[in-house]
């Protein structure tokens, strides 16, 4: 099989394809032959040296796949050869096959493509981890998402009006804002531009919102903070914009703020299966009935990796970016 490596830390042209055994499932695990897999802006900072794999892991990127079970390892009884799934990956997404934990598998809904399997489950376990779970984000409030056309971002939206929530948003293109509304968005503003705490605070008459979604991190700190009403809480999921900040401790003491952060890749088997558990019995039946959709921009060749990952980094994308396996 073919799979993709990263052999030095750079840019997307360190990104080789080599061949290589087809892997062994062991207790729990399914071989899956992948046809198709989602491209993160994780994948971007580890081929980077920015976020490395936890210990033990390999150098192949990818954290979602969507494809056919071709095998099973012991103890395996819920999923069958032929079966078609998707599901998470800490590892080895970019790969015609791959190891898939049966507990962070899900069942590819009838009339689903590949790509649309391979769009949703990083994006929308994020999405709900952060958004609801760590921000707790209730019908009536008021949610600010940063970088609402990326994949988390459209997911996030899309899932904050379905519970009833007013949503903000940041983009950088006027494009981009637009089409954020059109998923249902309240209000965007182009951070190129526009000052989102002024924004905030004018739509709202000064009160600004219960919850910010973050994937700047340092660049937008104090301003994040500073934008949330009492109680309210930040959810920091990248650092774009730097991991390292001064602020002044004052605003959280006086206004009762949280500051919560997740990452995915990290965390043990076993709590991804909670977060892919409760990802399923909230948002799975909303989009097999077309509630709520992944937004696709582009499904790319396997053989085409690199200007996947060009795309990714120019922010060229509205929503997610899919390899796709011939």
């Amino acid at each position: 099989m073919r799979h993709v490596i990263i052999p030095a830390y750079g840019g997307p042209e360190v990104l080789t394809m080599v061949d290589a055994p087809e892997p062994e499932p062991g207790p729990g695990e399914l071989l899956v032959k992948v046809r198709a897999a989602g491209i993160n802006r994780a994948d971007c900072l580890q081929r980077e040296g920015t976020y490395p794999m936890p210990p033990g892991l390999g150098n192949v990127p990818g954290l979602e796949i969507a494809g056919e079970v071709v095998g099973s390892g012991p103890g395996v009884e819920s999923f069958r050869v032929g079966e078609r799934v998707f599901g998470l990956v800490a590892e080895g997404g970019y790969a015609e096959h791959s190891l898939l934990d049966a507990g962070l598998a899900v069942p590819l809904p009838d009339g689903w493509t590949f790509a649309q399997g391979a769009a949703v489950i990083e994006v929308f376990c994020t999405a709900n981890e952060t958004v609801f779970e760590l921000g707790g984000l209730d019908a009536g409030q008021a949610l600010l998402v940063h970088a609402g056309a990326s994949g988390v971002g459209t997911a996030a939206v899309q899932m904050a009006k379905h519970a009833g929530a007013t949503v903000f948003f940041t983009a950088g293109s006027r494009r981009k804002i637009d089409r954020v509304l059109g998923l249902g968005a309240d209000h965007g503003i182009l951070y190129k531009s526009e000052d989102f705490v002024e924004e905030v605070f004018r739509i709202t008459r000064g009160e600004g919102v219960d919850v910010v979604e973050d994937f700047i991190g340092a660049d937008y700190l104090a301003r994040n903070l500073s934008v949330l009403r009492p109680t309210g809480t930040l959810v920091l999921v990248g650092f774009m914009g730097g991991r390292v900040a001064p602020f002044d401790m004052g605003t959280m003491l006086r206004k009762r703020l949280s500051v919560r952060g997740f990452t995915l890749r990290a965390q043990s088997v076993e709590n991804k299966r909670g977060i892919v558990g409760r990802f399923r019995a909230r948002w799975l039946p909303l989009l097999e009935a077309g509630s709520i959709r992944p937004i696709i921009h582009e499904i790319v060749p396997f053989a085409e990796v690199r200007r996947a990952h060009e795309m990714m980094e120019a922010d060229a994308n509205f929503g997610k970016i899919i390899l796709e396996m011939g």
